[in-house]
């Protein structure tokens, strides 16, 4: 179970929200809002990659606690993926792949459902959009995480990726992974049961169904 209580987060003076506790169980998740709400703060901040004010554990594990075991449980694709230009994909797959105890048949069957080529042995700084959001989620999956959080996933994907990816998640998800998914954009509900949907506005997070 992943659990928030009093989470805080500011920018200098700027409060970004302000969410009083919320609990989500084993499932996959939808949080909704417009651009500018906080939804790629907040996935940050629960990747642990953000300092913030109050408590998030993961299984009793806490990012400030537990740090290097809180983020062996969970991964992230960020919604803009950037990486160091002069690395290739293929590297960083390796990296990652080592970090999180993943495989090479994971890797290449990973792949053939994203529909990524053989451009991962080029350096990323060569790669469009929709390159870097393919290898952006190669990572996120790799592994065996226990959450995994996507930021504007369907974005830069074209429809035949997008479908793939839906399969891919609900695959993982039958498989004991749980997904927090964020999106302005409306998402096909009868591709993916999600078991909330939430609203970020205001600085608040709301059950909207």
């Amino acid at each position: 179970m992943l659990l928030l209580n009093n989470i805080q987060k500011q920018f200098g003076s700027h409060l970004v929200f302000n969410i009083d506790s919320q609990s989500f169980m084993p499932g996959i998740y939808w949080i909704k809002g417009k651009n500018g709400s906080g939804k790629s703060t907040l996935l940050k901040l629960l990747a642990g990659m953000l300092p913030f004010k109050g408590d998030v554990s993961l299984d009793n594990c806490s990012p400030t606690k537990q740090p290097v075991e809180y983020r062996k449980k969970i991964s992230y694709a960020p919604a803009e993926p950037a990486y160091p230009s002069f690395l290739t994909g293929d590297e960083l797959t390796a990296f990652v792949r080592k970090l999180k105890s993943g495989t090479t048949p994971q890797t290449e069957t990973l792949k053939n459902i994203l529909g990524i080529d053989n451009y991962t042995t080029n350096p990323t700084g060569s790669y469009s959009s929709g390159m870097l959001k393919k290898l952006s989620l190669l990572l996120a999956f790799t592994g065996n995480p226990a959450w995994i959080l996507l930021d504007e996933p369907f974005t830069t994907l074209d429809q035949a990726s997008q479908l793939a990816l839906k399969e891919l998640i609900m695959k993982q998800h039958k498989e004991g992974t749980s997904f927090i998914i964020t999106s302005h954009h409306d998402i096909d509900t009868a591709n993916i049961p999600f078991t909330q949907v939430f609203l970020l506005e205001n600085k608040q997070l709301k059950i909207i169904g």
